[in-house]
């Protein structure tokens, strides 16, 4: 299961080609705007054209960073997390690129997959455009938010990699949790890995770290689903997991 070297930048770009587009057209704009005017004008709309230039490339090269060059997807951060783990529950927004990852890097356990988009509530554009060019595999279960069709106490993990922040309602988001809570068995967690809206992000996508939660907005959609963070750690400068447990958990 093989990545290539820029597969998460390709992915991104590929899924995301409109907010690039309007961003070199931005630059393009700028640019000519400069070649018309003169002065310190002119050497404003140079200045403000080469600044977006810069945060394009910025935005790419933390996103090869955070997804090719850091080995988020070699998976090895994983392995302490899922010591004594026999099923596991992979859930994800209609994009699964870890399924195959998981099966392959940890054949121990029973893993079940599950695809929480809802095309009504999750409108993002690179959604739809993910899911077309990549639909759910045979094994994956279609569910909602409202309610994960698992008996209570099925799971020992619970993994959302870079997914759950497609639930962009704090309510809807806080149910899912409580959900998932339900669904461990005891001793269980689950690992909730993703961009963080903090300085670091911001710096390299701009405002395209406005579609990522704050810490805080995290911290309280746990909370209100009766978690508890046992772990917190970066996998990178740009991505962080968390470790939850219920609140009646021991550590």
């Amino acid at each position: 299961m093989k990545r290539t070297p820029f597969q998460g930048v390709r992915t991104v770009v590929r899924f995301n080609w409109h907010l690039h587009a309007i961003a070199l057209a931005a630059c393009a704009l700028l640019a000519v705007t400069g070649c018309y005017l003169t002065g310190y004008a002119a050497a404003l709309a140079w200045l403000a054209a080469a600044a977006a230039f810069m945060q394009i490339v910025v935005s790419l090269a933390a996103t090869w960073i955070a997804y090719d060059a850091s080995g988020l997807y070699r998976l090895e951060w994983l392995a302490p997390l899922l010591e004594g783990a026999a099923r596991g529950g992979n859930f994800h927004a209609g994009f699964d690129e870890t399924t195959p990852l998981l099966m392959d890097g940890f054949p121990a356990v029973h893993w079940r997959v599950f695809d929480f988009y809802d095309p009504q509530k999750h409108t993002e554009v690179s959604i739809r455009r993910a899911r077309k060019a990549h639909p759910p595999s045979l094994e994956t279960v279609s569910t909602g938010t409202a309610r994960i069709p698992l008996a209570n106490a099925s799971l020992d993990r619970a993994l959302l990699i870079l997914a759950a922040h497609e639930i962009r309602d704090p309510g809807e988001r806080a149910g899912f949790f409580r959900e998932l809570r339900r669904t461990l068995a005891p001793g269980g967690a689950v690992i909730v890995t993703e961009h963080l809206r903090d300085l670091v992000n911001i710096a390299a996508y701009s405002m395209g770290a406005w579609h990522f939660h704050t810490r805080a907005a995290w911290l309280a959609t746990f909370q209100a689903a009766g978690f508890r963070v046992a772990r917190e750690f970066r996998n990178n400068p740009f991505i962080t997991t968390f470790v939850l447990k219920p609140n009646e958990s021991p550590d």
